[in-house]
């Protein structure tokens, strides 16, 4: 499986304030979910027409539709309960999200259609040649945040296989429901991969009873039961997202903990990586990356308005293809623009440039 371009983007974007205002209408019981949703359709018609105008290939609904990436799509799985995250304000005055514990209260089952609905009219919107992608929270946040602790010893005494089986059934079962509607791209946004390469993160998970180096193995294999149930045709990726609220990030380290069991052991088709900054180390784990799979190098910061240097992008692209083939590569911002409905400290403007400057980069690298 290709990706629609040598250059793409991970999903979310500033939300434009009218939208904004709706939501805390509904909130208040002013407008109806369906006048709610009226409104969403419009500020989505417009970001797909923003998405085209750039030049993008890929398209998503900018996460519109949702307050929290992660929780509005696992609330919706039958057994799985969320709380909202805590905003925790932080000696330098910045904020950070402490994001909550999911918690897997019965079964976890495929209880509906999640994002068929939503996929269906962002499809709607999205010129011929482009594809329409669709981006879910990773299964592996079902287990991470709580452990063991977390989820219900009635429903699963073990977890392994029953636990992960039917966490995968279920995202599997949503796959083939997005598949029916004509989806051919969709990318998991997992932050437990990405946690395990820093230290703070990795002693807080043996804290709860885990392993942090066999962890990332356990992840591979389960991601892996989902792989196995997605539908012939379509592209599946995974975003390692080290934390994106309000410009502000929750994990620091290099991606060697995890990259054997990322880039070999799982069987995915592309990984956007987060490579904007010195928090993510350098590019020696790529050296595991398979045939056959690609890595997207998110060298363009979305938390900051400040342009990069293209010549900067294009020497670090360099050295990324020491270690992965060059043709195995591509580019894209480091996340997304907004992956709460709080969104990044980052003027709407600079959305376009930091998107035009990843397409030239690209096709100057790559000549597509």
């Amino acid at each position: 499986m290709q990706l629609p371009a040598r250059y793409d983007h991970v999903g979310s974007f500033l939300r434009p304030k009218y939208l904004l205002d709706a939501r805390e209408q509904k909130a208040k019981g002013d407008i109806t979910a369906a006048q709610l949703r009226e409104v969403e359709d419009k500020a989505i018609a417009e970001i797909v027409k923003f998405q085209e105008d750039v030049g993008l290939k890929s398209i998503t609904d900018g996460e519109f539709r949702r307050t929290y990436f992660h929780i509005d799509f696992l609330d919706q799985l039958g057994g799985v309960k969320t709380d909202i995250p805590v905003t925790i304000r932080k000696a330098d005055g910045t904020e950070e999200l402490a994001p909550p514990v999911m918690k897997v209260v019965g079964k976890v089952h495929h209880a509906k259609d999640i994002q068929k609905a939503d996929f269906e009219f962002l499809k709607s919107q999205v010129s011929a040649g482009r594809t329409p992608k669709v981006t879910i929270p990773s299964p592996t946040m079902l287990h991470f945040r709580g452990g063991r602790a977390g989820i219900s010893r009635e429903a699963y005494p073990e977890l392994d296989p029953a636990f992960y089986d039917d966490v995968a059934k279920a995202y599997g079962d949503e796959l083939r429901s997005l598949a029916a509607a004509g989806c051919t791209y969709v990318q998991m946004d997992d932050t437990n991969l990405a946690y395990l390469c820093d230290e703070k993160m990795r002693e807080a998970a043996r804290q709860r009873g885990d392993d942090p180096n066999e962890l990332p193995h356990r992840y591979a294999a389960f991601i892996n039961k989902v792989v196995a149930q997605k539908p012939e045709g379509m592209l599946l990726a995974m975003h390692l997202c080290r934390g994106n609220f309000k410009s502000t990030h929750a994990a620091s380290g290099n991606y060697e903990p995890v990259a054997e069991a990322l880039l070999k052991e799982m069987n995915l088709d592309a990984y956007f990586m987060e490579y904007d900054d010195d928090r993510s180390g350098d590019f020696k784990p790529l050296r595991y990356l398979a045939k056959g799979k690609t890595v997207v190098l998110g060298l363009v910061t979305t938390k900051f308005g400040q342009l990069e240097s293209k010549d900067d992008l294009k020497r670090r692209i360099d050295e990324a293809a020491k270690y992965a083939p060059m043709e195995q590569l591509a580019l894209s911002p480091q996340c997304g623009f907004s992956s709460t409905v709080h969104g990044n400290n980052i003027a709407v403007e600079s959305q376009r440039q930091k998107l035009r400057l990843v397409i030239e980069t690209a096709q100057e690298m790559w000549g597509a």
